[in-house]
């Protein structure tokens, strides 16, 4: 029987790029894709701020419903939630920056993070400090939020994103050993940029780590 996964989302822009590369590794997989696009702007808010872990939980129990063997949520903003998550609903819940951050700490001392909303800064660095414990060590971590950037993608104008976004990752690269770019819509810039150090996005690692996760079930 072929796999059944349950991508969550706080943002359309990332579905159809997520969703190529899934397809691409996992042929025989079947997708459903979750959208919640106003989680990101309600973690900004404290009236709304508390509700969002009942909303990813709420949306992970359809999913289940929806018989998936496994949900991948797809924006760094909620990977804290992960764990909590399928602890409670039963399934396993995975991270598609996971796999970036463990990248980033295998590649250097150095990390330089790049983000387009404040939400997202403090989970991936927090990410990046989980992991790199697990690893056994202690990165100088630095980072920005790129001021228009994400207004920019959202109304439509990615070139205008990767442009503030490269300049960015440009700036911060000449002091660091690799550049992540903390959010899955980010990803188009990732080629902009001309440095000498590793530009890793979330999206190619993450689907892969999915496809081995998927893999290994199918193993056991």
């Amino acid at each position: 029987m072929s796999a059944r996964i349950a991508f969550l989302h706080t943002g359309a822009v990332v579905i159809g790029p997520v969703a190529e590369q899934a397809r691409a590794v996992l042929p025989d997989a079947t997708f459903v894709n979750y959208l919640d696009d106003r989680i990101v702007a309600d973690l900004g808010d404290p009236g709304l701020a508390d509700s969002v872990p009942r909303r990813v939980a709420d949306l992970v129990h359809a999913a289940k419903s929806a018989g998936a063997d496994a949900v991948m949520l797809t924006c760094s903003s909620i990977s804290q939630l992960a764990a909590p998550v399928a602890a409670e609903v039963g399934i396993p819940v995975l991270r598609i920056d996971e796999a970036m951050a463990d990248a980033a700490v295998g590649a250097g001392q150095r990390i330089a993070v790049v983000a387009t909303l404040p939400t997202t800064l403090n989970p991936t660095v927090a990410l990046l400090r989980e992991r790199a414990g697990l690893a056994g060590r202690d990165p100088r971590i630095v980072s920005e939020v790129v001021e228009g950037a994400f207004a920019a993608v959202s109304s439509g104008d990615r070139a205008l994103h990767d442009l503030l976004v490269a300049a960015a990752v440009e700036r911060l690269a000449a002091d660091a050993d690799v550049v992540v770019l903390a959010q899955a819509s980010m990803a188009s810039a990732a080629g902009a940029a001309r440095v000498d150090v590793p530009v890793l996005s979330s999206i190619g690692p993450g689907v892969e780590r999915l496809a081995a996760f998927v893999a290994e079930g199918v193993r056991r």
